[in-house]
């Protein structure tokens, strides 16, 4: 599928965090057309998850006054070839994928073998750290923010819901 028909799924289940802050938005499905399939929808769901890293870059850029140059993906959502390249092509910059993506019991093993003197700093851990494979962007600017201006106002729609 070649987009998502230009719907947006904002999950805003319990409210939206940063940068929005807004505890009385909730979850919208915006831009169906009679055209829509669940296909759309779905491919939308996953375009979330990415301006939703999106966002959080920005606060991140914004806070620290560093331009982040690149994004390594881990976890479930790391295992989505559509989702990384999407994730690339939204943020401009590449996204890196590693050989072993689920890291968190790693991050545990990491921590104890420090802590108990197997590894002598973070730097010797890093080195284990192998790309598996890296999504370069593929679309222009021009699209890159056409894509997120749309995002931007689908959750502008999904915000104050409550009162």
């Amino acid at each position: 599928m070649e987009d998502s028909l230009g719907v947006y799924f904002v999950p805003a289940f319990v409210g939206l965090g940063a940068p929005y802050f807004d505890s009385y938005a909730r979850g919208t499905i915006i831009g169906i057309s009679r055209g829509t399939t669940k296909h759309h929808i779905a491919r939308a769901a996953l375009e979330s998850m990415a301006f939703q890293v999106k966002d959080a870059f920005n606060v991140m850029e914004k806070k620290s006054g560093f331009k982040l140059t690149k994004l390594r993906a881990d976890g479930g959502g790391a295992k989505s070839d559509f989702l990384l390249q999407f994730q690339a092509d939204i943020l401009g910059i590449p996204v890196e994928r590693p050989i072993i993506t689920e890291t968190t019991t790693l991050g545990a093993v990491y921590a104890a073998g420090l802590a108990v003197g197997y590894w002598d700093s973070f730097e010797e851990i890093s080195e284990f750290w192998k790309i598996e494979k890296r999504f370069e962007p593929q679309i222009g600017e021009e699209k890159r923010q056409e894509l997120c201006a749309f995002w931007d106002k689908a959750v502008k729609r999904s915000m104050d819901w409550l009162e």
